[in-house]
């Protein structure tokens, strides 16, 4: 003959049955949370890893041994671009995987210190934060991978419209213009508005 189970085993059995789903739900929201602090991290991450393997192909360019940033890169380093407070490798393309990671020279425009208007671009909310604060008289110098430096003082900032104004890269004199994606604090990417320094 089989004894009853003692009442305590019961309730403590139903008291675990019932905490079940909320420690399943506990568990779950943590797994959820680490992983978004996995992601957050991932980005800021990945993008000082890349400038570390940026500077490392700049400086084996600039030896004369061109080199992608990273094996599966569909770009290369072109220049160095040196602004008043800050320097950044400059990539070859204009493409989306090349401005996620710095700025990078338009395609169609002659590099700089040639003839004509050389385009390099960046993203507002990275690489050209703070191209805002850049006023008439700054100096700006370009470094090829010849090792050429080419010196060029600000002129003027423009806001223009991507979809009706058309930069001009022909011209017998080396112009550089500086483009990014206006306004710099907008919340929304993208737009058509774009802050043009000369």
């Amino acid at each position: 003959m089989s004894e009853a189970p003692h009442p305590d085993c019961i309730a403590t059995r139903t008291r675990r049955d019932r905490s079940d789903p909320p420690i399943v739900a506990a568990g779950l929201l943590c797994a959820m949370g680490l992983l978004c602090l996995g992601w957050a991290l991932w980005i800021p991450i990945k993008a000082q890893a890349a400038q570390v393997l940026l500077a490392r192909a700049w400086a084996q360019t600039l030896a004369g041994s061109p080199t992608p940033p990273w094996p599966w890169a569909d770009t290369q380093a072109v220049a160095e671009l040196i602004l008043p407070e800050q320097s950044f490798v400059v990539l070859a393309g204009g493409s989306g995987q090349a401005l996620a990671f710095a700025p990078s020279h338009l395609n169609g425009t002659p590099l700089p210190g040639e003839p004509g208007l050389s385009v390099i671009a960046g993203h507002r909310d990275t690489h050209f934060a703070a191209l805002g604060q850049l006023a008439p008289g700054q100096e700006v110098t370009v470094r090829r991978a010849d090792g050429s430096r080419h010196r060029f003082r600000i002129t003027e900032g423009r806001i223009v419209d991507s979809r009706t104004t058309q930069l001009s890269v022909r011209g017998d004199i080396p112009r550089l213009a500086l483009s990014t994606c206006w306004p710099l604090d907008s919340p929304v990417p993208g737009g058509p508005l774009r802050l043009v320094i000369f």
